[in-house]
C-alpha cells in the first residue's frame, strides 16, 4: 500500500511518527502494531483502519492503550467507508488517538458506563444511552470517567476523496 502511493518506508515512518524499525517490522509481519501506530499510519495512507486489518471472520479485535474494539462490519456507498466497531474502554488508562486523515468522523453510542472521548482540547461526555459525534481528523481521546468499564459501539466515517 506504501509503495502503490510511491512513498518510501522513510517518509512514511516520519510523517507517520513511527519508527523505522516498527514500520519494517508490520511490513513483513514480525511485529504486532498497536491501535495508535495503525491510525498514525493509516492516516498518512489515506485509507480506513480496515484496509490493513486481516483477521478471523468474527472481526479483528484491535487494542490499545485503554480501549479494545472488535470490527463487526465494514460497509461502503457512494460517498464513504464506514467501519462498525464493538469498543470497551478500560478505566484508568486514557486511549490517545491520532488524526485520522480529513474529514473522518467517528460516532459512539455508549451501552454502559460513562464515556470522554473527542478532540484532546475539547472532550465530550455521555452516559449509558448517550451519544456523541465529532471530526476525527485531530488528536482524540478515549477515557473512561469512574471505576466502571465503558460499553459502546463506534461507528468511523471515512469520506471518499
Amino acid at each position: 500500500m506504501r509503495e502503490e502511493r510511491g512513498m518510501s518506508l522513510s517518509a512514511l515512518a516520519r510523517l507517520a511518527g513511527v519508527g523505522k524499525a516498527t514500520l519494517s517490522g508490520l511490513e513483513n509481519g514480525t511485529r504486532n502494531p498497536t491501535l495508535e501506530t495503525l491510525y498514525a499510519i493509516t492516516a498518512q495512507l489515506g485509507v480506513p483502519l480496515t484496509a490493513v486489518l486481516s483477521g478471523p471472520a468474527a472481526g479483528p479485535v484491535v487494542r490499545g492503550a485503554a480501549v479494545s474494539a472488535i470490527l463487526l462490519e465494514v460497509f461502503e456507498d457512494s460517498d464513504a467507508t464506514y467501519e462498525l466497531y464493538r469498543m470497551l474502554v478500560a478505566p484508568g488508562p486514557e486511549q490517545l488517538s491520532p488524526a485520522h486523515q480529513r474529514g473522518v468522523t467517528e460516532h459512539v453510542t455508549v451501552f454502559s458506563g460513562v464515556l470522554r472521548a473527542g478532540p484532546v482540547d475539547a472532550p465530550l461526555t455521555a452516559a449509558a444511552g448517550g451519544h456523541l459525534r465529532w471530526t476525527s481528523d485531530v488528536p482524540h481521546v478515549y477515557a473512561a470517567v469512574g471505576d466502571e468499564e465503558v460499553a459502546a459501539s463506534l461507528l468511523l466515517r471515512y469520506p471518499r476523496p
